[in-house]
């Protein structure tokens, strides 16, 4: 998974770019942990490894909907 490692090297589209990226490999490891799951005889540390990647896919995608979002002062 490559990460982006500096937020605020990277222009607001390329941004949008990667998060639709993101946000397509978590729905995509999602429906893997569930066909796994589904099947009965899932090995457990594949599904727990497949679970730690999606909670790092969702913190990256929480950074980033984070830069996109402006501040607004109330």
């Amino acid at each position: 998974m490559n990460a982006p490692t500096d937020l605020s090297m990277k222009t607001d589209d390329v941004l949008r770019v990667e998060l639709e990226v993101f946000r397509r490999q978590h729905r995509d490891l999602d429906e893997a942990i569930e066909a796994l799951q589904g099947t009965g005889t899932a090995d457990q540390l594949t599904i727990k490894r497949l679970k730690k990647q999606k909670l790092r896919l969702k913190d990256i995608i929480r950074l980033i909907e984070d830069r996109l979002t402006p501040d607004i002062i109330a």
